[in-house]
């Protein structure tokens, strides 16, 4: 509750050491460890881990595959939308997904096609413009029922103005 305080402590030290462990097997298997991933200490007492994002990992790797619950996000590069996609719905988790990008064509695209309960997506600058007929009809019902990892794919070019695909769950 203190003012600027953006993510607060995991719930146990069970789920601390959990989400830890998680980031030592992502190092393990090769993905780089960009930012983040240690432990806080704060005025109040609590399970403080400061938010780890990782770098060059590939849907492969444990980070991806399966459910952390924790404050761990990975970068995937991909070459392109369709390898995005494909990487995004190979998965067998995922409440949510979103897609940022200057394309409609590849932001509908996504809404239609992305395999998560909720699918969002915001423009290159940072604010929402999708159309309300690209997201998903009324009555949708997720296929999918249990949370995931959250992951990011970021396509090595920018061609059609595709930015970044984040797919995965919170």
């Amino acid at each position: 509750m203190k003012a600027g305080t953006h993510i607060g402590p995991v719930v146990d030290q069970s789920q601390l050491n959990q989400d830890t462990d998680y980031i030592a097997i992502g190092q393990q298997e090769g993905a780089k460890l960009a930012f983040g991933g240690e432990l806080l200490k704060r005025d109040t007492p609590g399970f403080y881990l400061q938010p780890a994002l990782f770098t060059e990992a590939t849907n492969a790797m444990r980070i991806n595959r399966e459910e952390i619950f924790g404050p761990v996000a990975s970068v995937i590069r991909v070459r392109d939308y369709d390898e995005a996609l494909t990487v995004a719905n190979d998965t067998p988790f995922g409440l949510s997904s979103g897609i940022a990008t200057t394309s409609l064509k590849h932001a509908t695209h996504f809404k239609r096609n992305a395999e998560a309960g909720m699918v969002m997506g915001q423009s290159a600058d940072g604010r929402r413009r999708f159309p309300r007929a690209v997201r998903r009809p009324q009555g949708f019902v997720p296929r999918l029922a249990r949370a995931g990892p959250l992951r990011r794919r970021v396509p090595h070019n920018s061609q059609d103005g595709l930015h970044l695909g984040l797919s995965g769950n919170v």
